[in-house]
């Protein structure tokens, strides 16, 4: 990713990198960080609390979904997703500059939002209560567990009463999110009650902010993320598995 950034991106653009940003005392992919440690990090990107944010990644909506909720989930009530990212900025002859951006660092105080996060606790409880709908972003061989785990030492499978939407069905040929009518159809077609709590989860928390980037689209702009997802889930030898539809 800072490759790609520094070879090209939107003038003026920084560089959030999701695996830094992170919690650096667990084995499992670019988990949130405490909320202190994020809002140094956040600070040195000079990212304040009153400023628009708005956030994009190379290949249309996929990592930029996911520093979006991260933001959020953070206490940064103003921001945004470039529909269609870098791809769309660049076939429409928008500019770009390479090299590194030095932002001025900004004061940012620690502020957390549990509402949109979700733990593997959370989601026993959801299991057992059904509070809420379990909404999975993988593929559906993955889903069903006709295809390996790309995390080595995972489970195949999904959790029990699951709904499945691989999130690419979300995103239209564009790289842009599909309009709105779409996607409640598209929501609708796999089972979800758009009326009813719902929580994403994916393979590691990424592709599952896709989806609640989609539902906000839809006016459910709370819609909660299982931030271990199935990095987490598949290991934990007391999450219940289901293999097949």
């Amino acid at each position: 990713g800072r490759a790609e950034y520094l070879q090209r991106h939107v003038p003026g653009a920084v560089f959030f990198d999701i695996d830094h940003v992170a919690d650096h005392d667990t084995d499992l992919p670019h988990m949130l960080p405490t909320p202190e440690a994020f809002a140094q990090a956040a600070g040195e990107l000079g990212l304040s609390r009153d400023a628009d944010i708005v956030v994009y990644d190379v290949h249309g909506i996929r990592s930029a979904a996911r520093v979006w909720w991260t933001l959020r989930a953070m206490g940064y009530d103003k921001v945004r997703v470039l529909d269609g990212g870098l791809r769309k900025w660049l076939a429409e002859g928008r500019p770009v500059e390479a090299g590194d951006v030095v932002p001025s660092p900004a004061a940012v105080a620690p502020r957390f939002d549990p509402d949109l996060v979700r733990s593997a606790a959370d989601v026993k409880t959801i299991l057992q209560s059904g509070s809420a709908q379990m909404l999975d972003a993988r593929s559906a061989a993955r889903f069903r567990g006709e295809a390996p785990e790309p995390r080595a030492g995972l489970r195949s499978g999904h959790m029990p009463g699951a709904a499945n939407l691989p999130w690419e069905q979300v995103i239209a040929e564009d790289g842009t999110l599909r309009p709105a009518a779409e996607l409640k159809s598209v929501f609708e077609q796999a089972g979800v009650d758009l009326a009813k709590p719902i929580v994403t989860t994916c393979g590691s928390g990424v592709t599952a902010s896709v989806l609640a980037l989609a539902l906000a689209r839809l006016g459910r702009d709370r819609t909660a993320v299982y931030d271990g997802s199935w990095s987490e889930w598949g290991g934990l030898a007391d999450a219940p598995v289901v293999i097949g539809a």
